[in-house]
């Protein structure tokens, strides 16, 4: 829980945002950044990534509210095929996770002059996340999940198989284009038809965890309905370096709607 003397942003902190197009694979990805006042160019960013419905629009005050609880820039972007990045209409390959590290998450921060910087994903952001942290070791300075899975768990599987169900609705779809326009049906196939595939059953980030060097923070909510505890408990035996895990019993795939105040404290503790 929060302590009552962790250090808050006052009511009047404000960032400067700002909206970038970075070329990429001849199109274009999008970002927005968070820039307080205090933030210091000697600290290291927190680059965002988004779950596999998500988008930069998705995160919605959370980002803002996490440059001031730190005071550091907050930099977020749409994937490729997700929100109002350049379409794609490719099907995700099992090594999609991975493949993120390297490209759209590489080209973001080289095109926006970033060297080192905290990785911190939600849900398949958080693999994206640790793919990062196990492959940058020299740029990512620590990292951060929420709700993250490292492998398809039964449970992971029922989630997206009764989220597949009630996407046949037209009103869900809908609430979906709000979001990512005409590219709404890809990602729900990339969502759905990827981790549901025979070539995904295998997947698992359990090896790659062991790459991670830097210090971690694992934050999962008890009633989670896509994935059990067990992610953060490997997330947090598995990797190299120091790691701690905020258990947040009440919560479910959403902690930081559920509960900002809390994770946005522990955050800030845990780069503090």
């Amino acid at each position: 829980m929060t302590q009552p003397h962790d250090p808050a942003p006052s009511a009047e902190a404000t960032c400067e945002v700002a909206v970038h197009a970075l070329p990429y694979n001849g199109g274009t990805l999008h970002a927005r950044s968070w820039t307080p006042a205090s933030a210091s160019a000697a600290t290291p960013p927190i680059v965002l990534l988004h779950d596999s419905l998500g988008a930069v629009s998705l995160w919605r005050s959370f980002p803002e509210a996490l440059a001031l609880a730190t005071g550091r820039q907050v930099v977020a972007y749409d994937r490729a095929g997700f929100g109002e990045s350049s379409p794609r209409v490719d099907t995700l390959t099992p090594s999609f996770v991975a493949d993120e590290a390297s490209t759209g998450l590489s080209a973001v921060v080289d095109r926006l002059g970033i060297e080192r910087f905290v990785a911190m994903g939600h849900s398949v952001g958080g693999g994206m996340a640790i793919e990062a942290a196990a492959q940058l070791p020299g740029r990512v300075d620590r990292l951060i999940t929420i709700a993250a899975q490292v492998f398809a768990e039964d449970r992971t599987l029922t989630g997206i198989r009764a989220a597949r169900e009630d996407f046949k609705a037209p009103e869900q779809l809908d609430r979906l284009r709000r979001y990512h326009g005409v590219k709404a049906p890809w990602v729900l196939s990339a969502w759905t038809e990827t981790w549901l595939s025979a070539a995904f059953a295998d997947w698992s980030l359990c090896e790659v965890l062991t790459r991670v060097q830097c210090p971690t923070l694992t934050i999962h909510g008890g009633l989670d309905e896509f994935g059990s505890t067990i992610h953060q408990e490997l997330i947090r035996d598995r990797v190299s370096g120091q790691a701690r895990k905020l258990l947040l019993p009440e919560n479910g795939h959403m902690p930081h709607r559920e509960a900002p105040e809390v994770v946005l404290a522990e955050i800030r503790r845990f780069l503090a």
